[in-house]
């Protein structure tokens, strides 16, 4: 069995979903005879022809709206915003009407599409390459926020955005494209809405998604040393967002951290903070803390290490849950 990477988990489910469904089109920046920057189209053009895998003008606002109108009338676009501060100029679309028509319609029209974006860091990109921006398509009603951490995942949940009746804005992790897995496509796991607990523990959950999974397993590990078992949960969606799987892990463990990249002002990892308080506060034996990117501007490449969350930074918020036990308990 040959490993097969992420980028290359994406592909496929792309490719397939294409023979599957002859109304799947994929388009965007340079994702037609370039294969996109990442190679992720690579080979659609040339199997499905230009009809159905094509380029566009640099203009994502367009983009969007293009696939707006193709959507509305029958087809499944699968769009490409190359990075993830450059699907900024298509907020407006997203915001203002693929995440509105079916409720402006009465469920008369739907616009089944996908909005695929590379995000975060950890790649050595530079400002407007590496934003991680989940936070804004989360915060608007109608959109679906999907976001894969394991090579299975990323084909699975990209079949399951493409079969979706409802817009899926489709968070790739840059960082991950070239990790691989000796599964064999196609491999299909949890549908939307359900977390995966990827290491079960009962002292602490960190909860993660995306980018930052690794992470928070890493820092698990590590922290066996300290003689803790440390239990992370991979949200995998995070709109719809598996609340029961969170409760279950906090309730259990009573002590928690949430580990995002993104700015930790008003973000993905405050949502998740007040929720947990909100349903676990009697089971809490600690405040629930946050390891986040700082709130700053995405730093230049020979810098983005002080920025990103790490191992030590997670097993810092760790050391002061056991402060915080401890004394409670004095």
């Amino acid at each position: 069995m040959m490993a097969i990477s992420m980028a290359q988990a994406l592909n496929a489910a792309m490719r397939d979903a294409m023979q599957a469904d002859s109304s799947v089109v994929v388009f965007g920046e340079d994702v037609g005879t370039l294969g996109g920057v990442f190679t992720v189209t690579a080979g659609l053009a040339e199997e499905f022809g230009e009809d159905r895998c094509f380029d566009t003008p640099l203009a994502e606002s367009g983009i969007a709206g293009f696939a707006v109108g193709m959507a509305m009338q029958g087809f499944r676009p699968v769009i490409e915003m190359q990075f993830d501060a450059f699907a900024y100029p298509a907020f407006e679309q997203l915001a203002s009407h693929v995440a509105k028509i079916r409720n402006r319609t009465r469920g008369a029209v739907h616009v089944p599409m996908v909005i695929r974006i590379p995000y975060g860091g950890g790649i050595g990109g530079v400002e407007h390459h590496s934003d991680s921006s989940e936070s804004h398509y989360a915060h608007i009603p109608g959109l679906k926020v999907v976001t894969p951490a394991t090579v299975e995942d990323a084909y699975s949940l990209l079949r399951e955005a493409i079969d979706d009746p409802d817009p899926v804005v489709f968070m790739e992790p840059k960082k991950l494209y070239w990790t691989k897995s000796e599964a064999s496509m196609p491999v299909r796991t949890a549908g939307f809405g359900q977390a995966s607990i990827r290491r079960t523990g009962s002292d602490i959950t960190l909860i993660a998604y995306g980018t930052t999974v690794p992470t928070a397993l890493e820092a698990a590990e590590a922290a066996t040393e300290q003689g803790l078992d440390i239990e992370v949960v991979d949200l995998r969606t995070l709109v719809p967002l598996d609340d029961a799987t969170i409760v279950g892990s906090v309730t259990r463990t009573g002590r928690c951290v949430v580990v995002t990249e993104a700015n930790g002002f008003a973000g993905i990892g405050a949502e998740l903070v007040a929720r947990i308080q909100e349903r676990c506060f009697y089971s809490l034996d600690a405040p629930v803390l946050r390891v986040t990117g700082f709130d700053v501007p995405y730093p230049p490449p020979l810098y983005e290490h002080h920025y990103l969350p790490g191992v030590d930074r997670i097993l810092d918020a760790v050391d002061r849950l056991e402060w915080e036990d401890q004394s409670k308990s004095a």
